[in-house]
Parts: structure tokens; C-alpha cells; sequence
């Protein structure tokens, strides 16, 4: 293999903690991990972050400063029986830097099989993981663990790593690249490290290489340029970053659309593409409140099930469970109604946090503060034809305020005119 044929992100992957771009809250002088290894202390760590921002490359560089064996284990394709024999193999002597590469896949048997190792010293755990740890790693673990958020990258450190690779990589150095225009590189880098590397080497693949220019003449790199080979190249660029925002975006937009088709073949999109089935139920969760809401609450019940199934079996067989819970979020009716409520709601709370709760709501524990009026003048609604009494809930800055505001479906409906027609029996009495 050729050394251009070699990725660039690999050809000039950082060989020391000193050359991490970006995360210097964790690395820079007097950071918590810079501190770890200048003492020659390394504890087991989850990596939080998004993809393409140096977890795996900080876990090795980490080993190497320890003087520790690195193996590298990837989620996707590690089971239990795998786990077992590194662990098996660990020497006595030299503690193993274990690193697990998406480690919020793995279920409860992996990571129970990573605990006992954990605890008695026979390896030191590096996880990485893109979900947030406090919902996906299980709490024995997290427990024993340090957590560390990385950062996406941000404009000056995708130009400062750009800048590096053009001087550093002789591929690059061949093109003479003239960088005229960053806002393409940096939107289509999002933050990534991978992609932008990566988006810059195909656009040197492009251009003519030195021998070929005029004396003194170089290839500059615009906007322009930039998006022409990202789009023609999406497919070899972009194969976890942005397109896995892309297709999880059409999937919930065919949902809310209620075109089952259209769901179910973003579902299998993503699903050969190696998405977390979790992440897909998890997604499918929100939907239910955001996009059907009371208008059929069963389908919030539906999604939390799948939730928990798809969890609890696994793929292949968690495909079955996400297509009906999918199909049936679809085929639902929709409304938004609640969603749009509790954002006016929250906006609203911001705006008036000074407002202080009315008397008649005040919980009274105490004599003294029945004798300050507190819950006097309340208005018990169990008491009344059918548990309902007409009184002021709000503030009385904010009486009439308005924040829930039914949709047109038969349940919504009904509701609302249950609610008048009460509110009219109170005005007659």
C-alpha cells in the first residue's frame, strides 16, 4: 500500500499528548490528565464526546506515557467470550490499558465481565463513547471510572490542524495548497477532526501536484471547490459524521410525516450502516411526546417498550421491534400541541421567576403558616360535581395566560370540550 493510500487522519496521527489539538482543558498545563501522567498515575476513564475528536488516539498516547500494553477492542464486533481471554491474558507485572471503542454498546453481561476486572486492578479501562455515560454505562462501572468530556473542535483549531497536516504530510506538501477560503472546510468538518482531514486530502487528490504548476504558482483552495468535491465524494467522506445526522433527520421527518415507507427505509438505511439500534428507540422516544403527543398517548407507552426491548435483545432480532414500534408511530395521528406547550411554558418561567406562588396553592404544614393565610381560600375539586371548581391556578400577574393550545384530533377535542363544558356549569351555578 502506498503511503497516500493510507488515510490521512493515520499518516499523521499525533505521537504525543503534546501534539493533541483541541482539548487542551484536559491537556493542557496543570489539566486533570496532564497531571495523571506527570505523575505517573493512570486511572480507568470514559471518553465522552463526539466522533472525530481524539478519543482514541489520546487513550494510546496515555498507554505509551505510562509505559503500558495497549489493546484496543471495538464494541461493534467484541463479545463477552473476547472480553474474558484479554482479560485472562493480562500480565501480572504490567497492568493493560484496555480501550473499548463505543463502549455504550455493549450490554449488561459485557460490562458486568469489564467490572470485576476493573475493581481488581487486572486492567485499566479506557471506554469511549459518543452517548452520554450517566444513561449507557451501567453505574457499578461509571462508578470505578473517571469521566472526561472531549470537545468538538472548534474554527481555529480546525484551521491550526489543517495548517499542520499541510506542512506536515508529503503528499500535501506536493499540492503547494493555498487555503483562500476556510467557511467550506469548517461547516463540512463540523467540529470533526477525521472529516476535515479527510475532506482536505480529497480535495488534494484533485489538484495538479507541484511538478505540474508554473514556477511559483500554487493551488488554491476556495468555498467553492471545497463543496464540489465534498458532494461528489459523500459517500466516501462522510460515513458516520454528517450523514448520521442526515439520515436520522429523514427518519423522524417520515415519521411525523406519517409515511411508513419512508420510515422504515431510513430505519434499514441507518441500520446497514452500523447505527446503534438504541440510539434509533431512543430517538423514536422523543418523537412520541414531540410529534403524536396526547393525540394518541399509547404511542409514547409503545416507544418506551421498545426501548427497553431493544436494549434487552439485541440485534438481529431488535430490527423486529423497531419496525412496528416505527410503523406505528407513522401510521399515528400527530400533534405537537404539548411540545409548543411546555416551550411557552419554560420561556414563560424565565420571564417571571420572581412571581411568587398565590397563598391558596401554599402547602401548610405548620399552625403558623394556616395562620398566615397559607392553602386558606383553597378550593378542593374532588369535592364538587365531577371534580371540577372553577379558581385562579396562576399567578395573578399572569391570569388568562394561555400555554396549551389543543390540536385538531378527536382526543385533544374532546378534552377541550369536556373542560368548557364544566368551566360553563360553574359560570351557571
Amino acid at each position: 500500500m502506498s503511503t497516500h493510500q493510507i488515510p490521512l487522519p493515520e499518516r499523521i496521527r499525533p505521537r504525543s499528548l503534546d501534539e493533541i489539538i483541541g482539548q487542551d482543558h484536559l491537556l493542557g498545563e496543570g489539566a486533570p490528565l496532564r497531571q495523571m501522567i506527570d505523575q505517573g498515575h493512570l486511572p480507568s476513564i470514559i471518553f465522552w464526546g463526539p466522533p472525530g475528536v481524539g478519543k482514541t488516539t489520546i487513550a494510546l498516547l496515555l498507554a505509551q506515557a505510562v509505559d503500558r500494553p495497549f489493546v484496543s477492542l471495538s464494541a461493534l464486533n467484541t463479545g463477552v467470550k473476547e472480553l474474558r481471554e484479554v482479560i485472562a491474558e493480562s500480565g501480572d507485572l504490567l497492568t493493560p490499558v484496555v480501550f473499548i471503542d463505543e463502549i455504550h454498546r455493549f450490554n449488561k453481561s459485557q460490562q458486568d465481565a469489564l467490572l470485576g476486572a476493573v475493581e481488581k486492578g487486572k486492567i485499566t479501562l479506557i471506554g469511549a463513547t459518543t452517548e452520554n455515560p450517566s444513561f449507557e454505562v451501567n453505574s457499578a462501572l461509571l462508578s470505578r471510572c473517571q469521566v472526561y468530556t472531549l470537545n468538538a473542535l472548534d474554527h481555529e483549531a480546525i484551521q491550526q490542524l489543517i495548517r499542520q497536516a499541510l506542512t506536515q504530510d508529503k503528499f500535501l506538501a506536493s499540492r503547494q495548497l493555498r487555503i483562500d477560503e476556510w467557511d467550506a472546510l469548517i461547516q463540512f468538518a463540523a467540529g470533526d477532526a477525521r472529516k476535515a482531514l479527510n475532506l482536505i486530502d480529497l480535495v488534494a487528490s484533485t489538484l495538479p501536484s507541484a511538478d505540474d504548476l508554473e514556477p511559483s504558482q500554487d493551488n488554491a483552495v476556495n468555498d467553492a471547490l471545497v463543496v464540489k468535491v465534498a458532494q461528489q465524494n459523500i459517500a466516501r467522506y462522510d460515513k458516520s459524521g454528517e450523514q448520521h445526522y442526515d439520515l436520522i433527520s429523514a427518519f423522524i421527518k417520515s415519521i411525523r410525516g406519517s409515511d411508513p415507507d419512508a420510515t422504515l427505509y431510513w430505519m434499514a438505511r441507518m441500520l446497514k450502516g452500523g447505527e446503534d439500534p438504541v440510539f434509533i428507540a431512543r430517538r423514536m422516544l422523543i418523537a412520541a411526546s414531540e410529534d403524536i403527543g396526547n393525540s394518541n398517548p399509547n404511542a409514547l407507552l409503545m416507544a418506551g417498550e421498545c426501548f427497553r426491548s431493544v436494549q434487552a435483545i439485541g440485534m438481529p432480532e431488535a430490527r423486529i421491534v423497531l419496525g412496528q414500534c416505527a410503523v406505528y408511530l407513522a401510521t399515528s395521528a400527530k400533534s405537537n400541541s404539548t411540545y409548543m406547550a411546555i416551550n411557552r411554558a419554560l420561556a414563560l418561567a424565565e420571564k417571571t421567576a420572581e412571581l411568587p406562588v398565590p397563598l391558596h396553592l401554599r402547602n401548610a404544614p405548620t399552625k403558623l403558616m394556616k395562620q398566615q393565610g397559607y392553602g386558606v381560600d383553597y378550593l378542593y375539586p374532588h369535592d364538587y360535581p365531577e371534580h371540577f371548581v372553577m379558581q385562579e391556578y396562576l399567578p395573578p400577574e399572569l391570569k388568562g395566560t394561555v400555554l396549551y393550545q389543543r390540536a385538531l384530533n378527536k382526543r385533544e377535542v374532546e378534552s377541550e370540550r369536556l373542560q368548557q363544558r364544566r368551566w360553563q356549569q360553574q359560570s351557571q351555578q
